[in-house]
């Protein structure tokens, strides 16, 4: 294959591992291409290289690699630093263009305007393309900011806005031939540690397989049931877009006209929504968006507690189980056990936002943090006095303890909702511990704390 000619561009894969609607990848194949993904060393030595994470970008990697064959391609991995290694494979066959997604946290667009930069002073382009939200951070912005910091105003405006079509699969991937890089790596050789024993597979195979099997089952009946804890309705769909196995574009065209379909593509609009927020503020990835001049506990007992779920109240110790068990949470878990540890045990949210990021394959910075902030009060809601009651919402979003029952067994012989406040007597029996901290007491001094900032 002739590539003195410049037509070889080279495709870095980032977060948008699939091969249907990738603008990135469509542009790039054109014409021959080297679809490459970087192992970034940056990445692999930071907390966000986590055993979950790294295994499911494993599977998805291959998955990728077999979609690309199937068209006539492959993948090309190379491991290093990510801005040297994509100019290098750049110079090796003289492209001078390179595609990539946008995104929006701080080091993403540090790392993608190092490359811009860099490659500018070596002849080559770099054009940076949509596709990791449903509408481009910073494209839906009110009047007189750069942000919407209301969702409801942002909800309708995103509504309203002119999304993108969707873009097909390349029916072909030419690569040129002769560009080595490494065999895609065991997850054991790019971090220590083992993965959760129920982690969900990565890739885009599955990605579509998983939202076949719920859509026709659980869509319908999404809005009435996703807070139900047992009843585990939700479409378990966010680690597959955080890594872009799936297009967010796609799954709301594709839903947008089903019954129950809007529930679930407003839960896509809060993902755009926190995309939007920290691409304006990359600050708010670590900062309180809204200082509310918290003191926080130092309560290193608290916190080891709450992380092995022994805290006494037993639906937030079913959650963190859940989160070490799976990788997962349920979104209504999260947010009790996330209020447990920032309003009843006051410590603070940045502890709780990194635990999350350490065992979630879902661990994307902007939907994570920023939740993290919106349940302690210093994001974006209106209402930074909110606290979950955790054996109310035990009682209410898990009636008869299926859920407890399932992610704690101490718990198992317990009947029904009693299992939500166990007895001293049975939780001495069964080897449970007592409450760590009263709620009314802890709450009562959660408010007096916010009264006087």
């Amino acid at each position: 294959m002739d590539m003195a000619d410049g037509r070889v561009s080279v495709m870095v894969f980032t977060r948008d591992l699939r091969v249907r609607d990738n603008p990135a990848l469509l542009a790039a194949t054109s014409g021959p291409v080297i679809p490459l993904f970087v192992l970034d060393d940056a990445i692999l030595s930071s907390r966000f290289a986590c055993p979950n994470r790294i295994g499911f970008l494993v599977d998805s990697l291959h998955d990728l690699d077999a979609s690309l064959r199937d068209r006539g391609g492959h993948l090309v991995v190379r491991r290093g630093r990510w801005g040297e290694e994509v100019l290098r494979a750049a110079h090796a066959v003289g492209a001078t263009t390179v595609h990539v997604a946008d995104d929006v946290s701080d080091f993403a667009r540090r790392r993608a305007d190092t490359l811009v930069a860099e490659a500018k002073a070596a002849g080559i382009e770099v054009h940076r393309h949509p596709g990791l939200t449903v509408v481009p951070s910073g494209s839906v912005t009110p009047a007189a900011s750069n942000l919407y910091q209301v969702f409801t105003p942002y909800h309708r405006a995103w509504l309203a806005a002119a999304w993108r079509s969707a873009v097909s699969a390349p029916q072909e991937v030419a690569v040129p031939d002769g560009i080595a890089g490494v065999a895609i790596p065991a997850p054991a050789a790019l971090v220590d540690g083992a993965p959760s024993p129920e982690v969900a597979p990565g890739g885009e195979g599955p990605a579509r397989a998983r939202l076949d099997t719920w859509v026709p089952r659980d869509l319908a009946r999404y809005a009435d049931r996703h807070d139900d804890l047992p009843g585990d309705a939700t479409s378990r769909i966010s680690p597959y877009l955080h890594f872009g196995c799936i297009s967010p574009l796609e799954v709301a065209n594709r839903l947008r006209s089903h019954e129950g379909g809007d529930a679930l593509v407003r839960q896509l609009c809060w993902r755009d929504f926190y995309h939007q927020v920290l691409a304006a503020r990359p600050d708010a990835a670590w900062r309180d968006f809204k200082d509310r001049g918290d003191t926080w506990h130092d309560d290193p007992e608290g916190l080891a507690a709450w992380k092995d779920g022994r805290t006494g109240y037993p639906v937030v110790d079913a959650g963190m189980r859940q989160l070490r068990r799976e990788g997962f949470v349920h979104n209504r878990a999260r947010m009790i056990v996330a209020s447990f540890l920032t309003k009843d045990l006051l410590i603070d949210w940045r502890e709780g936002a990194a635990h999350f990021l350490d065992w979630l394959v879902d661990g994307d910075l902007a939907n994570n943090n920023l939740n993290w902030q919106w349940t302690a009060g210093t994001g974006t809601d209106a209402n930074p006095h909110r606290v979950f009651n955790p054996t109310r919402q035990g009682l209410r979003f898990d009636p008869r303890g299926d859920y407890v029952r399932r992610y704690v067994p101490e718990l198992a012989s317990v009947d029904g909702k009693a299992v939500h406040d166990p007895d001293a007597e049975t939780r001495a029996r069964l080897g449970y511990p007592p409450p760590i901290v009263d709620h009314a007491e802890a709450i009562a001094e959660f408010k007096a704390i916010r009264s006087r900032s």
